[in-house]
């Protein structure tokens, strides 16, 4: 299957996921930075998610799955490890309903790729489920190469930006936002100076 890839907004849309496992907390812990109103639907759930449950990050409803359940709901993780459960599920899915199934024995509209977050820069890798282990091994190479600084760097050069885009116009306008690309930049945010990048801009703003 050819899957489109596309990075959603669901801050504040309701996820549904149906299932208290290993895989529906692999599931909620994607969920969480997304700001999604996360539903967890299972009569049992791990320890790990009893925390977020604990600590009102998540909505859990005690109880076997019923139809109801999915009301609202913008995305679908049928992620139980009965095959009966995961059918009731996409049966009560609605066709504008996005709907994920863990054992891909129906609909499937989409699959998590994997993430590696430094705040709004993400990387994201999949196999299109053909192989969970070589999309670990890449995500664990892309954490390596692209550190936690890379969260300050990227949220740097949209301000800048921003900044460009108001004091410039024309040819003036493109070369300074080539200049954010400046190695030095990135230098200063790996060495966590990002007061030198803040100097470094205002001098490009003739400030």
């Amino acid at each position: 299957m050819n899957y489109f890839p596309l990075l959603l907004n669901i801050e504040y849309k309701t996820a549904v996921v149906v299932g208290g496992g290993h895989v529906a907390r692999q599931k909620v812990e994607a969920l969480l930075p997304a700001k999604a109103n996360i539903i967890v639907v299972s009569p049992e759930v791990t320890e790990e998610l009893k925390v977020y449950i604990e600590q009102n990050l998540i909505t859990w409803r005690q109880k076997v799955f019923e139809p109801a359940d999915l009301d609202d709901a913008a995305l679908v993780f049928a992620v139980t490890d009965k095959t009966e459960v995961n059918d009731a599920v996409e049966g009560a899915t609605q066709h504008w309903q996005l709907l994920s199934r863990a054992d891909a024995l129906g609909r499937v509209d989409f699959i998590n790729p994997a993430v590696v977050r430094r705040g709004e820069f993400l990387l994201t890798v999949s196999t299109s489920g053909n192989s969970p282990k070589l999309t670990r091994q890449v995500k664990a190479e892309l954490a390596a190469a692209y550190g936690e600084y890379y969260g300050p760097y990227v949220e740097f050069l949209g301000h800048a930006r921003k900044e460009i885009l108001a004091a410039f116009s024309g040819e003036e306008k493109r070369e300074r936002l080539a200049e954010l690309l400046d190695p030095q930049l990135l230098q200063w945010a790996q060495q966590s100076e990002m007061e030198k990048c803040k100097e470094w801009l205002k001098k490009r703003l003739g400030e």
